[in-house]
């Protein structure tokens, strides 16, 4: 028998189960989950804004393991090599979008820890197309925020494209790992935190960013392109107001709180309004080679698996610098 962390319902929280370890299928791995990060979206399942989940399951879509099983015809990884597991965990192949090189809005894709169970456990399934090679630079409990916070931050600052001066709306995991890809790249980052966080604001500063202070406040410079981390749907028009004409404002959460009625001058001058949904493999194999350059270092703090409520918790009140990790 093996532990897992399952939700049974929303808001219910996360019930500590044993479980049968499950067994590897036709191109699919079993892994010894050694580390597994808690993203927002995570939070969004237990707290129910998600719909269209399977119950019970199994969260985690960060998942750091070593190859155990191998079901017929895995041969992508040997058994005791290291993986990690992102959030897209299968797409159909043949859809329009999958066939044009953008699987992560396949409308068949299933994903990693709300379809299939994922690493809030202690062996975890996955497909292994799916799965990357992970830079032995990290350890296992530094890779895991990679693979959503990472990825996530990496596609969004590339849909900003050239953009120079970037404003960070939300300083948490994604946003600490993509501020040091930024820098890298020669760009200025403006962060914006929660009003009074002067913790989150330190840490930008401290992280390479020029500037750093409440979402509520102006922009020292008229900003290039602005990424939203944070679900907040009121900060759509503050970024919008903080961006140059022909800018942009990209938004990188899977879930948002309804975005409030602006006037179309906010809008008007080419400014663009994008969402980020999802990855694509092609995202993970890129950043996966990128990181490493770029010289990232993870902020994590580590729970035992049987405390991923109170990680959770800790997420949902702001009480995070960087991400929570998982160590089964």
């Amino acid at each position: 028998m093996m532990r897992a962390m399952r939700l049974h319902a929303p808001h219910r929280g996360l019930e500590l189960d044993e479980v049968a370890p499950p067994v590897p299928g036709r191109g699919e791995i079993l892994l010894e989950v050694s580390a597994c990060g808690v993203c927002r979206t995570d939070l969004h399942i237990v707290d129910g804004e998600l719909e269209g989940g399977r119950m019970p399951i199994v969260p985690g879509h960060e998942i750091v393991g070593t190859v155990v099983g191998r079901g017929q015809g895995a041969e992508r990884f040997a058994e005791g090599e290291r993986v990690g597991v992102p959030w897209l965990g299968w797409s159909c192949g043949s859809c329009a979008h999958c066939r044009a090189g953008r699987e992560n809005l396949c409308d068949a894709a299933r994903f990693t820890g709300f379809h299939r169970d994922g690493g809030y456990a202690d062996y975890a399934l996955a497909d292994e197309r799916f799965c990357f090679a992970l830079p032995p630079a990290f350890g296992d409990a530094e890779a895991a925020p990679l693979l959503c916070a990472g990825l996530i931050g990496y596609r969004a600052l590339a849909m900003a494209g050239e953009a120079r001066r970037v404003g960070i709306y939300g300083f948490g995991a994604a946003a600490h790992i993509v501020a040091q890809v930024a820098v890298f790249q020669g760009r200025e980052l403006y962060a914006f935190t929660r009003p009074g966080d002067a913790a989150a604001q330190g840490f930008a500063r401290k992280l390479g960013c020029r500037w750093a202070g409440d979402s509520t406040e102006t922009a020292p410079e008229p900003l290039d392109a602005a990424l939203l981390f944070a679900p907040v749907g009121a900060l759509v028009p503050l970024a919008l107001a903080a961006t140059r004409k022909g800018g942009s404002v990209v938004c990188a959460g899977i879930h948002m709180s309804d975005i409030p009625s602006f006037p179309y001058a906010l809008l008007w001058g080419e400014r663009s309004l994008k969402s980020v949904a999802n990855l694509t493999r092609r995202d993970g194999e890129e950043f996966m080679r990128l990181a490493p350059l770029a010289g990232v270092r993870t902020e994590v703090r580590r729970y035992p698996l049987a405390e991923a409520n109170a990680a959770l918790r800790d997420l949902r009140d702001g009480a995070l610098t960087g991400a929570a990790v998982l160590l089964p």
